[in-house]
């Protein structure tokens, strides 16, 4: 299984994406501070992910993401999360 994630990072509160094979690992390398791209934006939170059966799946769905009409559809999804955290639905 491969993956696409989205964390949001709770001091610069900007969206970081990505694509792995192991999202677990990759999870605790990002908030361990291993990757340079988000070492310093720490603490992350994982907002989003994904499941694809190939990797070429899953990184196509990445760059979606990060072109201008996947990002914008990313946007309305952070705004949507946000916002349910913070309101509820009852």
């Amino acid at each position: 299984m491969h993956y696409f994630y989205v964390l949001y990072s709770l001091k610069d509160h900007r969206l970081y994406k990505g694509s792995s094979s192991s999202l677990s690992d990759r999870f605790i390398r990002h908030i361990s501070g291993g990757f340079p791209s988000t070492k310093h934006r720490r603490p992350l939170i994982l907002i989003y992910s994904e499941g694809f059966s190939t990797k070429a799946d899953a990184v196509m769905r990445e760059r979606w993401s990060k072109s201008l009409g996947g990002g914008l559809k990313q946007i309305l999804l952070w705004k949507k999360y946000s916002s349910e955290k913070t309101h509820p639905s009852t």
